[in-house]
């Protein structure tokens, strides 16, 4: 949470409102140094919202960046399974109801993300239309899933350690494709999340409107899939030059809107 004193609580009460029932919830808030009265509203809403199954924990921390932040959360969970949401995001009712019951169907799926704002998901110009196993080539080629739409066991995270604190852009991506290199990272194409009250996903507001600072962490993570030998030189350089050109898109897109 930074600076979100319009959005946290329409965020928050996509959290309690979720149809999923189990004998207790984790809701974690880092608060990122928010300079408006965000981290008043969240204790006034902890104050007055009463539930014996929501355990909510406000962090306070100076600002330090999204990766920071993302990382102080998932520190603090204690549950099996840990599910990220912006504080500009909504999770729809049955958002954690349908990824558990997918989880629980039998395949071995250690990472599940799914669409947001109704969204279609293309690779290599096909449509994704059921649950789909993602491959280190397919995530960086695309980046999905969005950060809010992410469920994944604890010990996905104990196992890859977190956030790249040093990245301020593209630092999901980064995430996923590790996790990815490692586990079983599938995909639900099923819009269960509205982001950013359905803005724009790039070049709009936030982190995303910076082009040039997404274009370096895009590159930053090609150039380490390539060291960490995830993909070979030829696939390396069409990557580079892909998104030359989907940069300098967005920036056309951009002027154009």
């Amino acid at each position: 949470m930074y600076n979100s004193s319009s959005t946290i609580v329409k965020c928050l009460d996509s959290v309690l409102n979720q149809t999923y029932q189990v004998s207790s919830y984790e809701v974690i808030i880092v608060n990122d140094g928010s300079k408006d009265n965000s981290k008043e509203i969240v204790e006034r809403y902890i104050k007055e919202y009463f539930n014996p199954n929501y355990k909510i924990i406000l962090i306070d921390q100076t600002n330090g960046g999204v990766s920071k932040a993302r990382n102080i959360g998932l520190q603090y969970a204690n549950g099996d399974f840990i599910a990220l949401l912006d504080s500009d995001d909504e999770w729809l009712p049955d958002k954690l109801d349908r990824q558990i019951s997918v989880i629980n169907e039998g395949e071995s799926i250690d990472f599940l993300g799914c669409s947001r704002n109704d969204e279609q998901l293309k690779i290599f110009g096909k449509r994704i239309d059921s649950l789909h196993k993602a491959s280190v080539k397919e995530l960086l080629l695309k980046m999905f899933p969005q950060t809010s739409t992410a469920i994944f066991k604890k010990e996905v995270y104990l196992r890859n350690g977190g956030y790249n604190e040093n990245m301020t852009h593209g630092e999901d991506g980064e995430f996923w494709v590790r996790i990815c290199s490692n586990s079983n990272f599938y995909y639900l194409p099923e819009s269960l999340v509205i982001t950013g009250s359905g803005k724009p996903s790039f070049g709009h507001s936030g982190l995303s409107a910076n082009l040039k600072a997404m274009q370096k962490g895009n590159e930053y993570i090609i150039q380490q899939a390539l060291k960490n030998k995830l993909i070979g030189y030829t696939f390396y350089y069409f990557l580079m030059f892909f998104y030359k050109f989907k940069y300098l898109r967005r920036i056309i897109i951009t002027k154009i809107r």
